[in-house]
């Protein structure tokens, strides 16, 4: 707290009243204000003369800035006023929006079942091309079988395959041998069919055969006395398997 003749020697209550005090100082003038009743009624009076003194000096406003502040109250009114028209726009913006969306979903559905249609399509395009190459194979083959220069040799099965036959279509002018396998009984998956051309005592291997094959190609062998089948591990053997002979026809 400030002692009362200070403030008043030094003029603190005119510069709190015009805030030109530290903080400081203001508490402490406030302090002794709120503990001294003469000194606060004498500053009661000193703001009383500066309101006074305020009102005598103010000065009217140019016409500029009333001309301004009536124009910016009407702009606010009329802004007021024209809400309704563009709470409308901002629906139609949005009744917009939704419906650029709707047509980008559906755009982007049809674009997918597009691309799906055209993979369908390819893959379908890769089966009849397939269908159309095996056609093609089987024909030829059937062309084949049916020249009048094939001899068609029957197979039967022995002991090991009682019920099992095969056919062998060759051709000795074209060098061509084809053989239907599909008498044979069913071989386990380890086990194989394999053909063999008895040439002068001596086994020749013509291939394996796949019993779920219709006709398989196998290697022609010049001079051959006798065909031959055995059973033999998967993949074929080198050398026939002779207690494994299942059947054999002689040329």
């Amino acid at each position: 707290m400030i002692d009362k003749k200070r403030i008043l020697e030094e003029g603190l209550l005119e510069l709190y009243l015009t805030e030109e005090l530290s903080e400081e100082l203001t508490i402490a003038v406030e302090e002794t204000l709120e503990k001294d009743k003469e000194l606060k009624e004498h500053f009661d009076a000193l703001e009383a003369d500066f309101e006074r003194m305020g009102m005598e000096q103010a000065i009217a406003p140019p016409n500029a800035i009333k001309v301004r502040l009536k124009n910016a109250i009407n702009q606010t009114e009329a802004t007021k006023t024209n809400w309704v028209p563009l709470s409308i726009a901002a629906g139609f913006a949005l009744i917009f929006g939704l419906s650029t969306f709707w047509l980008y979903v559906k755009w982007q559905g049809a674009e997918s079942n597009l691309s799906t249609l055209q993979s369908q399509t390819s893959q379908l395009q890769r089966k009849m091309d397939n269908l159309e190459s095996e056609f093609r194979l089987t024909s030829n083959r059937f062309e084949s079988i049916n020249n009048p220069d094939v001899v068609p040799l029957v197979l039967y099965g022995n002991q090991k395959a009682p019920n099992g036959k095969a056919v062998a279509y060759v051709n000795h002018k074209s060098h061509l041998v084809l053989v239907n396998p599909k008498g044979l009984p069913t071989l386990p998956k380890d086990k194989t069919y394999q053909m063999w051309s008895d040439v002068n005592g001596e086994m020749i291997n013509m291939g394996t055969l796949r019993t779920d094959n219709e006709l398989v190609p196998l290697k022609y062998i010049e001079n051959a006395e006798s065909l031959n089948i055995t059973i033999e591990p998967a993949g074929g053997s080198d050398h026939p398997t002779v207690e494994e002979l299942v059947s054999y026809v002689i040329l």
